[in-house]
């Protein structure tokens, strides 16, 4: 699978946060984020698209 990197700038305190909640559920903060933003998608009714759509023509098995 392909990823792709996101980079932002938050609050200090946020970013602890986020660390504390992806240490409790022992998550990478990058795993937590990206389970975050599923949810939130899924709750306004955003679809992610497949990894195909996105890279017609790639093959994960190549």
């Amino acid at each position: 699978m392909k990823t792709a990197t996101l980079n932002l700038r938050i609050n200090p305190a946020l970013k602890e946060a986020v660390r504390i909640a992806a240490n409790r559920e022992h998550r990478s903060i990058a795993n937590l984020v990206e389970v975050l933003i599923r949810q939130h998608c899924e709750q306004a009714g955003i679809s992610i698209p497949d990894q195909a759509e996105l890279f017609p023509g790639d093959s994960a098995d190549e």
